[in-house]
């Protein structure tokens, strides 16, 4: 029969606040009250063995994880399920272990607890772990430097989520610099529901958001292929070649109407070029010097170099600027369009066939091909209309600080105006990158 007065479900072991000088001296019992098990945990030893988390959590200290398997192992219990997480030294533990004997493992817990100044609950579980379906990666990232999002940010981001029946399972913060960024782990949501609920949450408050299947696919992205002007560098080359030349106003208009998808971007190109006639060939190498990398360029290219990962380029720019990234960078694939030369100044034409939207797309399958790596296991970052197909061919097409017909067709967006923050879209940690830094410079 069961009690007439029975023990709430949680059953708390609190010695949290335990003054030092008292550690020596027997715990206090009143939070285990003699003659009572764990609520609902009655083990009758024909039965199954009791199903219980174990949740432990106080300021962390050397020796808590050890000290409590040891407890558990005294009772014989075994550990079903084991997390841990530490915020700014304060430990949160959770075991599901199964026993025979609920009665004393309420019992060395509370010594535990009162010997480590912690606190300490338990409560029932399920035997078995619960299914938990669909899992995504939600990656959230701030739009200022060093400034860490809000609480309404975050919690419009976790609205989103509940709104498509997801629950989220585990937050990690990923970086607090160039940017705060974020990664949710969420189950159980629907995937359409949950793109439109969180880019909801994303354009009311201004934040980046990407949603990725967690699995090993995303995991095993293995070649990064980067559009330059404007994405792997700040600035249009042939803008910079067009001051040398005098004519920076006509060829800038024709170059917004290209990346808006307004014009051909082939036909464009020619366009721009002709207006280059007669430039002297030294006016190539003043353009290339004036040329800047993206903030978090060369962060970005070196750390998936150290990963393991193949970096290439693609521009609708020219051979001039792209080989010496390529020598610059270590990259291990570049192809952009070659201008014709003679007597030492442009002809106002190209060379060969045109780097544009379509020949973009073939150079990233060139490239997968060539390295062995599907084009699930691609990335393809661009900023322009003539990165459409590129971005579509890879595993993941990435916009960065695009314009919006490339936003919207894109599988995410980041509009930072930091290219290493793509690597936190990629799970990567700001924590990971500055210890592959250390590594190579000791």
């Amino acid at each position: 029969p069961h009690d007439a007065d029975p023990l709430p479900r949680v059953l708390h072991l609190d010695h949290a606040h335990r003054h030092p000088h008292d550690l020596g001296r027997p715990a206090s019992r009143s939070t285990v009250p003699r003659g009572r098990t764990v609520p609902g945990m009655t083990h009758d030893p024909g039965t199954a063995r009791a199903s219980i988390l174990v949740r432990v959590s106080g300021p962390d200290r050397p020796g808590i994880t050890t000290d409590l398997m040891t407890v558990l192992d005294l009772v014989d219990a075994e550990v079903q399920d084991l997390e841990q997480v530490l915020v700014r030294g304060h430990l949160t533990l959770a075991a599901a272990v199964t026993t025979d004997a609920p009665d004393e493992l309420a019992a060395v817990l509370d010594r535990f607890a009162a010997e480590r100044c912690l606190q300490v609950e338990l409560d029932e579980v399920p035997a078995t772990p619960i299914e938990k379906g669909r899992i995504d990666a939600v990656t959230v990232l701030g739009h200022e430097l060093e400034v860490a999002l809000s609480p309404a940010e975050l919690g419009a981001v976790a609205a989103g989520v509940a709104a498509a029946g997801g629950n989220i399972d585990r937050i990690v913060r990923l970086a607090r610099y160039p940017v705060y960024a974020y990664e949710f782990r969420v189950t159980g949501a629907d995937p359409i529901a949950l793109r439109r609920h969180v880019a909801e949450a994303s354009a009311a408050h201004g934040l980046d958001v990407a949603i990725q299947p967690e699995g090993l696919g995303r995991r095993a992205k293995r070649l990064v292929v980067l559009d330059v002007d404007s994405t792997l560098i700040q600035d249009e080359v042939i803008e910079l070649l067009a001051e040398e030349a005098g004519v920076l106003g006509p060829v800038r208009d024709i170059t917004t109407r290209a990346m808006l998808g307004e014009v051909d971007f082939a036909d464009a190109l020619r366009e721009r070029v002709q207006l280059l006639e007669g430039l002297e060939v030294e006016a190539l190498e003043r353009a290339r010097r004036r040329m800047r990398l993206t903030p978090g360029a060369r962060t970005f290219v070196r750390t998936l170099k150290r990963l393991g990962y193949a970096v290439g380029i693609v521009s609708g720019g020219f051979t001039h600027f792209t080989d010496r990234l390529a020598r610059e960078l270590d990259l291990d694939h570049a192809v952009a369009n070659e201008l014709e030369v003679a007597d030492g100044k442009l002809t106002g034409r190209v060379l060969g066939p045109v780097v544009d939207r379509r020949r973009k797309a073939e150079l990233l399958r060139e490239f997968a091909a060539s390295e062995n790596i599907p084009l699930s296991q691609t990335v393809a970052v661009g900023d322009g209309a003539n990165d459409l197909d590129m971005l579509a061919t890879a595993g993941l097409g990435i916009a960065f600080n695009a314009k919006p017909v490339v936003q919207e067709a894109a599988d995410t967006t980041v509009n930072v105006p930091y290219l290493d923050a793509i690597l936190f879209v990629l799970g990567v940690t700001r924590d990971e990158v500055e210890a592959a830094d250390a590594v190579v410079d000791d």
